[in-house]
């Protein structure tokens, strides 16, 4: 995690994996099954997760000098489940730019 665009990256990934199991799994369990317990811890940690996200969107905002619409994409990404995923695809081309 040596640059801010590399955290962004992996904070991403981990942000999107929290999303996915607060979705898939902690949302059934607890309306399905009736275990809220399971939504209560994820839904905490992503909480958490989504934060940091914020901060280091902002931080390779401003360090990589992105246009507000590149940043507002991110912003939008983080919220549609799989998108960080996907934008990460455009992230990791920066990121080999960058280090070349």
């Amino acid at each position: 995690m040596q640059t801010p665009l590399r955290r962004f990256r992996i904070i991403g990934i981990i942000e999107g994996i929290s999303y996915l199991i607060l979705l898939g799994i902690a949302m059934p369990l607890k309306y399905l099954m009736g275990i809220p317990e399971m939504v209560k811890v994820v839904g905490w940690a992503h909480g958490v997760l989504f934060v940091l996200f914020g901060l280091a969107l902002l931080h390779v905002w401003v360090n990589r000098r992105w246009s507000f619409g590149r940043a507002f994409l991110a912003f939008l990404a983080s919220l549609v489940p799989f998108g960080t995923f996907i934008f990460d695809k455009s992230l990791k081309r920066e990121e080999k730019l960058v280090n070349n």
